[in-house]
């Protein structure tokens, strides 16, 4: 009896169960290309499958998760400053590696086109190479990812909508990713002046591979509300209402965000109402 290969599902809830950055990455990346070797007919058939993941994906022991009030701030136009912001934008990459991941263990049961996986498969495949660009600038500037504190709040939204596609959909991808859109480029900006072409290089890469990712998000919730027969702008304002818990702040980078299939008039209202609220 031969053993029978991962499904899809077992192999993102093994990256999400894989601690170590570098480790977690390699791992999948070896699993997308697993994937797509099955998709265009040159390796061994996949089955999308069931997983259990982990509600909260293994983690190394550096960085040190703090409050997102209790990280220190930094000016970024000082070394130091240059340093935590390429940290803090390892430390999104590495969340969002195992955000893609987990949207295809945790919601392999809901009837989707194979499309679904192989969009999130590929997302995930592109942040594992972000995370290792990120970590390869830091390195290259004697540090290291783990070296400084980070934000313990960024995968809130994953257990707010662990049972919820559409809202995972609306809060992942469609704001906290399109808010990567807004302030990539004075990023790059702050990196420029520092004549820093390594780090310029690979925020590019970033910035260039995350309109996609908006992009999956976008096309995959207009998908299950057509479905349903539900008005995508109405539905996503109420489920960024109910799990996305902040303002959406502008300026935002229209242009990028309407190559991504999100229209003005999905976050301006939004961010109109968050500006209105009491105490804020």
């Amino acid at each position: 009896m031969t053993d029978q290969p991962l499904t899809l599902a077992e192999r993102a809830a093994e990256v999400l169960n894989t601690a170590d950055g570098r480790q977690k990455t390699a791992l999948s990346r070896r699993h997308a290309a697993a994937w797509f070797a099955f998709r265009n007919g040159s390796g061994p058939d996949i089955a999308i499958g069931t997983a259990s993941p982990p509600m909260h994906p293994a983690r190394p022991d550096k960085p040190e998760l703090l409050h997102p009030r209790d990280v220190p701030k930094r000016k970024p136009g000082s070394e130091a400053g240059r340093l935590a912001l390429l940290h803090a934008v390892a430390h999104i990459e590495l969340n969002a590696v195992d955000l893609h991941w987990d949207i295809i263990a945790r919601f392999s049961h809901v009837p989707m086109p194979v499309g679904f996986f192989d969009d999130w498969v590929k997302a995930a495949d592109e942040e594992s190479k972000h995370f290792n660009l990120m970590c390869d600038c830091l390195e290259a500037l004697g540090s290291h990812y783990g070296a400084l504190p980070a934000h313990a709040g960024m995968w809130r939204a994953a257990e707010d909508t662990a049972e919820d596609l559409m809202g995972r959909l609306a809060v992942v991808p469609m704001v906290l990713e399109a808010r990567g859109l807004d302030v990539t480029p004075g990023m790059i900006e702050i990196f420029r002046k520092a004549q820093l072409t390594q780090a310029v290089d690979a925020l590019e890469v970033i910035y260039a591979e995350e309109v996609g990712h908006v992009a999956y998000g976008s096309k995959w919730f207009n998908f299950l509300c057509g479905r349903d027969n539900l008005d995508p702008k109405e539905v996503f304002h109420a489920l960024v209402r109910k799990y996305f818990h902040g303002a959406l702040k502008p300026p935002f980078n229209e242009e990028k965000r309407a190559d991504a299939g999100l229209p003005p008039d999905f976050y301006w209202p939004l961010a109109d109402q968050a500006r209105d609220l009491p105490g804020r």
